[in-house]
């Protein structure tokens, strides 16, 4: 079946730009591709997934984040909170379409976000995979800073973000949520199978977060895989992971 362009309306007015793979196998299953900080849902690994999704017959979904690619707002209103308040919203568009059990797979942010997704629908994720997953995003953020730059950035709401991919200002409240979101919390009572892979040579997410995640959750269906010649971005890789996370949903869903 074709790839549709769809769109998702929120309660702000937003409507959030997707495409969605309806599959022919499976019929309550969808995976979910969920993308990083400055991104958006098309790139190189989310089409190794949909192309995998397209050969196993399941159904694919991508939507970008409010701010990002094709999706209204602006970065400057990022916050952990909408950023599931948008999955929440792909959820239920799925969920009309008879996809009640989800794989979200999760680049970076979108890492970070498909994992408390994950902690919060855990009756309707059957298994998540998670690419360098940013748990300490947040922290980062802010731990990174002078006493100085916090004040600047608390009384200017605005603080500049400029790397190879983007150069962007955040809002104060980004980081005013980092409590809500502490990977201690995330870790406690974790009951869903994860594959992670991260990268050793990543230089913006330490492979510390996805090493904490692992050693700190009692569940044990948790994989990691260390890739040693892998960057953040994990394109190299692609193939290797589309293909991994397959036989992972495969296995969950009895369907090798």
């Amino acid at each position: 079946m074709n790839t549709e362009l769809v769109s998702i309306s929120l309660t702000s007015g937003v409507r959030l730009a997707g495409t969605y793979l309806p599959g022919t196998g499976a019929p309550d299953f969808a995976v979910v591709w969920v993308h990083g900080f400055g991104s958006h849902r098309g790139g190189e690994k989310a089409e190794a997934v949909r192309a995998e999704c397209s050969r196993r017959g399941w159904a694919f979904a991508a939507f970008d984040f409010r701010g990002h690619g094709e999706t209204g707002g602006a970065m400057h209103e990022l916050r952990a909170s909408r950023l599931l308040e948008d999955l929440a919203a792909v959820r239920d568009f799925l969920a009309e379409r008879g996809h009640t059990r989800l794989g979200p797979v999760g680049s970076s942010m979108g890492g970070f976000a498909s994992a408390w997704f994950t902690k919060q629908n855990a009756g309707r994720v059957v298994g998540c995979v998670l690419l360098a997953p940013a748990f300490g995003f947040l922290d980062r953020r802010w731990n990174g800073l002078t006493s100085g730059e916090r004040e600047e950035w608390r009384r200017t709401d605005r603080r500049r973000v400029k790397n190879d991919w983007v150069d962007v200002e955040i809002g104060y409240g980004l980081v005013e949520e980092r409590e809500r979101f502490a990977p201690d919390d995330l870790v406690r009572d974790w009951q869903t199978p994860a594959l992670l892979f991260h990268g050793l040579a990543d230089d913006t997410v330490p492979d510390s977060d996805s090493l904490f995640f692992i050693r700190h959750v009692d569940y044990p269906r948790v994989e990691l895989r260390l890739l040693k010649d892998g960057d953040h971005r994990l394109t190299a890789h692609k193939d290797t992971i589309a293909a991994a996370a397959g036989e992972f949903f495969a296995g969950l869903l009895g369907s090798r």
